[in-house]
């Protein structure tokens, strides 16, 4: 059925006085809107939907998240998982996550599923801890994390507190697609489902619970950090605030502020519009507040506190955004030198990363005799990895990818932004303590590691008109498999799209020069682009960062050709 044939049908099926009826009868006769909202249905890709909120196939809204819920609930039923383990919820600051979440719960209790439900937002990593604290067979997580205000989110997680992956990924989506998007589905409103014990409502136990893990990651003994170093700190208008503030307090840290106009939930991100921590626009208020408190660390994590993102004072007053490559490589150096120190460092120590991520902190995990293993891009490809070398006889030590994410212990199977963003405090007052700066704690690993330089490019292309030429982009460098690019010629492209080693497929394309530099291209299953990812490393700064920089020119000038 076609765009026009889905969009008449919802027009057929809807009651006239639901709001959706209304907008879709807004659009009448806007062929490029009809198809956006009609020409798919929303994809249920990593770990689970994500899109703008509205009416629509390709949308999110209540008939899509139904039928979501009523798969799952039905793959819970009929793979003989016990209904009573329950599924835990969480949700962000965003319009409809609220109202998503308990849509959901509503639908699982009718089916007699057991609900875990906070009663406001909590971060993401609270909800993977609490997966597997309450020894819940999965997690539903309402948030379209760093994206803007228009998006919302439904991300599965399963019993281990990973997203979900393989088999169970696909056992849901089966389940989904067997479901009309206007069925039906059994429903217990709340207080009933309270009332029956299928609704177990969450809080500062469970808050308490995940504070205390957090604070358990510390790396160095009070006496050995400089607690008034002056930190700023922003959640982006979400779930960080509360605890970032308390964890700070408790932890003793006397000179740590929020940035005030961002520190409470705001579903319009009046302040920032796009909120994602990895866009310098999303730093301006926090660092107007460190100029005039003369901090020397801001700290960033979005709408559902998964991602962590950092800059640095300069000497001028002005900061420098770290990325998630540098942000990896400080933790991995600073936590692998701090329990080699106080010799808790496991004998057999492992490391996870992206394949898109650069090798900085690899270098540094094999320095410290820690073995790396890499995974597809995703928390849910890089914990995936954990029962396996959980059976090879090593324990995890960190796991990162480029995307300023990262999951300091194993309790969080997700990014953990809370818990980095306290590392990240840690690690300032310790260097404070010792006399350096954060900054000169860098250049002292790029001083011993080599200068590792990395740029990224994202190429937005939206709507069905994007998505077929993201498709021809990667067709083209598949199939052409140029020469070079630059002055270098290519060494060897890696092609994950039937898999490759250990890693399963994925369309991923790694391009290696003959100098060791290389870059990975992947459309995003999450957003409207492909990304591009380029890595040089040098003994010298400005040789490395030329490198890089015409690989990514040359590149380039290959995708302006086609078309």
């Amino acid at each position: 059925m076609g765009a026009k044939e889905q969009y008449q049908l919802w027009l057929e099926k809807l009651p006239k006085d639901h709001p959706f009826y209304k907008e879709l009868l807004a659009i009448d006769g806007n062929d490029a809107e009809i198809t956006d909202r009609f020409y798919q249905e929303i994809v249920f890709g990593t770990a689970g939907l994500r899109g703008i909120c509205g009416a629509g196939t390709n949308r999110m809204n209540e008939f899509t998240v139904g039928r979501a819920t009523q798969g799952i609930a039905n793959y819970i039923l009929h793979s003989g998982e016990d209904p009573a383990k329950g599924v835990a919820f969480a949700y962000d600051c965003r319009y409809n996550s609220k109202e998503f979440s308990e849509l959901a719960a509503q639908i699982l209790a009718g089916n007699g599923i057991r609900v875990y439900l906070f009663p406001s937002l909590r971060p993401t990593p609270e909800l993977s801890y609490t997966i597997r604290k309450v020894g819940a067979v999965a997690g539903i997580n309402m948030t379209a994390s760093h994206n803007p205000k228009e998006y919302n989110g439904y991300k599965v997680y399963w019993e281990d507190g990973a997203q979900i992956s393989g088999e169970v990924s696909d056992g849901i989506l089966k389940e989904i697609q067997a479901l009309d998007l206007f069925d039906t589905f059994p429903s217990l409103p709340l207080e009933e489902a309270k009332a029956k014990g299928l609704v177990i409502m969450l809080g500062e136990e469970m808050d308490r619970s995940y504070y205390d893990y957090v604070k358990s990651m510390r790396q160095r003994p009070d006496e050995e950090l400089d607690k008034s170093v002056s930190v700023v700190y922003t959640p982006l208008n979400g779930a960080g605030s509360i605890p970032m503030e308390t964890l700070a307090k408790e932890l003793g840290y006397t000179n740590f502020a929020i940035v005030p106009e961002q520190k409470d939930p705001d579903p319009e991100f009046t302040t920032v519009g796009y909120p994602n921590p990895e866009d310098p626009k999303g730093f301006e208020l926090a660092e107007k507040l460190g100029r005039e408190r003369g901090a020397q660390v801001l700290i960033a994590t979005d709408p559902d506190s998964d991602r962590m993102a950092v800059e640095l004072q300069n000497e001028d007053g002005s900061y420098t955004p770290l990325n998630g490559n540098q942000t990896g490589a400080l933790l991995i150096a600073y936590m692998a030198a701090s329990q080699k120190a106080a010799g808790t460092l496991p004998e057999r120590a492992a490391m996870i990363k992206s394949i898109v991520t650069g090798n900085f902190g690899k270098t540094i995990c094999e320095s410290y005799g820690i073995k790396v293993y890499e995974a597809l891009t995703g928390f849910k490809n890089i914990c995936g990895v954990i029962p396996r070398l959980t059976e090879e006889g090593y324990t995890y030590f960190f796991g990162y990818e480029e995307s300023i994410g990262c999951a300091p212990g194993e309790a969080v199977r997700d990014k953990d932004g809370i818990c980095a963003a306290l590392l990240i405090m840690e690690m300032a007052a310790y260097y404070k303590k010792n006399g350096l700066t954060l900054r000169e704690a860098l250049d002292q690993l790029y001083e011993k590691y080599g200068y590792f330089a990395e740029i990224q490019v994202s190429v937005v292309l939206k709507g069905k008109e994007g998505a077929d030429r993201i498709g021809r982009i990667m067709d083209v460098f598949r199939k052409e498999k140029p020469e070079q690019f630059g002055p270098e010629h290519v060494s060897t492209y890696i092609d994950y799209i039937n898999g490759y080693e250990d890693i399963p497929a994925s369309n991923v394309l790694k391009v290696t020069m003959d100098d060791g530099c290389w870059f990975a291209m992947r459309p995003s299953g999450t957003e409207p682009k492909i990304k591009f990812y380029y890595y040089a490393v040098s003994s010298d700064k400005e040789t490395s960062a030329e490198q890089v920089a015409q690989m990514r020119d040359a590149v380039n000038a290959r995708i302006d050709t086609i078309a």
